[in-house]
């Protein structure tokens, strides 16, 4: 009887124990199942809305928008959809969009009917192409319309006496508008070495970018360039000016040593760069392909080239092939003498024609159709 009541009252705490573990998991479940929401939601709060936001919407990635965020502050999509809206309105595609905001992240919070509307209204009333100059420069959207770009414009048209010319070079470089004091610093920069007024024009107009170089910088290249030999009347002048701003002093010596690899030296490299700037301008795969042609395929010299440094400005294959092919024929026949680059790549194509093909009489044909055969083929592979 007792061993009875032993066993009754073990399986009884058995089950009482069994019972108590069940309602001890059933509780553990309904917690798990109540905990793990709030938890996920305070993850997901980790990331704070306008990363997400960036990274969703206007395609930054991770990195970018955890640095672009720093600056923002909004914790809905109502005012960021606007400006995106906005310049949807104005004709930016897709991508644009992202890169501007990429560019210039605040710009989502700006108000875009009192901020950027007036300052674009303005600009595409002089013929601005606004969707070009504010990918290069979208702080432009955030600058005063009346206190800085209106008088910017005003100031260089006036000094410009052509409206015409100062959006050319806007369009060149939007930096003027908003770098308009470092800019006037550096023209009195050259006004003070004595550049003339038409050169600075010239200058302004066709390489602007130079004139938004800092001001010290500026004064150090402008120096540099009189001490090669540069006389400060001549256009060449501010086209050395130009190229140096432009290239940077690590960049000149890369070229320095390629010209070198071709046999120049130290001087020759010099007398290059006086007879014709922007032999140190051009893109070390153009110097390189340009130099084997007339070296390896033409027979060159290398010197030479540096006696005539234009010929690197050519095109390759528009200008100096069909040219040269004919030339090489014409050699053969013994119908030219010598290489004349200056009147074999100088002249323009009329010249060449009369020169070179049409005055050989029967021989015209055959080299007009060389001529023609070049240009195409070279022209095929562009």
């Amino acid at each position: 009887m007792l061993c009875f009541l032993c066993r009754t009252i073990l399986s009884q705490t058995q089950m009482h124990i069994a019972t108590i573990s069940l309602i001890s998991l059933q509780r553990l479940s309904l917690q798990n199942s109540c905990i793990s929401p709030k938890y996920m939601s305070s993850t997901s709060n980790l990331q704070p809305f306008a990363v997400s936001y960036l990274i969703n919407t206007c395609g930054f990635s991770p990195a970018q928008a955890a640095s672009a965020s720093k600056h923002l502050n909004f914790q809905t999509r109502e005012k960021p959809d606007l400006i995106l809206e906005f310049f949807k309105k104005q004709g930016f595609s897709q991508s644009q969009i992202s890169r501007l905001i990429k560019l210039r992240a605040r710009l989502l919070l700006c108000n875009p009917e009192k901020t950027i509307l007036p300052k674009i209204e303005f600009l595409k009333s002089k013929g601005v192409d606004i969707h070009k100059i504010t990918m290069f420069c979208p702080g432009l959207l955030q600058s005063s319309l009346q206190k800085q770009i209106v008088p910017t414009f005003d100031f260089f048209t006036s000094l410009f006496k052509s409206e015409d010319k100062f959006i050319k070079a806007v369009q060149r470089c939007p930096d003027i508008l908003v770098h308009d004091t470092v800019t006037v610093t550096n023209i009195k920069v050259l006004r003070e070495v004595g550049v003339p007024e038409w050169n600075i024009l010239k200058l302004f107009e066709r390489q602007p970018r130079a004139l938004t170089k800092k001001r010290d910088r500026f004064k150090e290249i402008v120096a540099e360039v009189r001490e090669m030999g540069f006389n400060a009347l001549t256009g060449q002048f501010v086209m050395a000016v130009a190229v140096i701003t432009c290239i940077g002093k690590s960049t000149w010596t890369r070229k320095a040593d390629l010209y070198k690899r071709w046999g120049w030296s130290d001087d020759e490299i010099l007398a290059a760069f006086g007879r014709f700037p922007n032999c140190m301008a051009f893109s070390e795969d153009k110097i390189e392909k340009t130099m084997d042609f007339f070296v390896n395929q033409m027979g060159c010299e290398s010197f030479t080239i540096a006696r005539f440094p234009v010929l690197l400005g050519f095109s390759l294959k528009k200008r100096i092939v069909p040219r040269a092919s004919v030339v090489q024929v014409l050699l053969s026949k013994g119908l030219v003498k010598q290489l004349d680059f200056q009147k074999i790549f100088y002249s323009s194509e009329k010249v060449f024609l009369e020169k070179f093909i049409l005055c050989h009489g029967s021989e015209a044909d055959e080299l007009l159709k060389l001529y023609q055969a070049k240009m195409n083929v070279e022209q095929k592979k562009l």
